[in-house]
């Protein structure tokens, strides 16, 4: 499979169905559904996901900001606060975790899904290497990548969804797993589900 993952952690019910209804929606795939801190750490342990959208009061127990630490230090995966809390108290504790996104409820639809892309992108910037050049990639592998999977891999580092590649080079979806699955390929990179 190769849309991006996301866990949900909230502790409301309704609230998590909503999230993971609105996510499938918008062609994301939600790994689990955590209520509570304990459960958090057991789903990120069974999959870990590309995005973790985090409620920061989880009731009794630990809250966001500690499953949030816990990803830093663990983990290094990007993730958003979906919260109704924004008191200076509370974005003082979150800011040092550093999210990619802080999303006050109530949220909708669309505030979702910029939201994720934009976390998702930055969060690729961050970690794209400076000195990215196809050449010195291609006299590293056995068979060289082609312009077009250059430009696929690219926007990959920029953290495009398949849907987005589609649209930007005017390709079908098919068509950008087959260049997704190539450049896996020749990477040497077996597991293609993180796209």
């Amino acid at each position: 499979m190769n849309r991006i993952k996301i866990l949900v952690v909230e502790d409301d019910v309704f609230i998590a169905q909503d999230i993971s209804e609105h996510l499938t929606s918008l062609d994301y795939w939600v790994t689990g559904v955590a209520y509570r801190a304990e459960e958090a750490y057991e789903e990120l342990e069974k999959e870990l996901p590309d995005l973790a959208l985090l409620d920061i009061n989880l009731g009794q127990g630990e809250d966001g900001i500690s499953i949030a630490q816990h990803i830093q230090k663990e983990y290094q995966i990007p993730f958003i606060f979906l919260t109704s809390y924004s008191s200076g108290s509370v974005l003082d504790r979150a800011k040092p975790t550093h999210p990619m996104g802080y999303i006050v409820k109530p949220f909708n639809e669309q505030d979702l899904y910029t939201s994720i892309e934009i976390g998702l992108y930055n969060y690729a910037q961050r970690w794209q290497p400076a000195n990215w050049n196809p050449q010195t990639i291609n006299r590293k592998l056995v068979t060289e990548f082609t312009p077009k999977e250059v430009e696929v891999l690219q926007d990959i580092f920029e953290g495009k969804t398949n849907r987005q590649l589609s649209q930007k080079h005017h390709i079908s979806l098919n068509t950008v797993k087959t260049h997704v699955k190539r450049i896996y390929e020749k990477l040497e990179v077996h597991d293609g589900a993180k796209r």
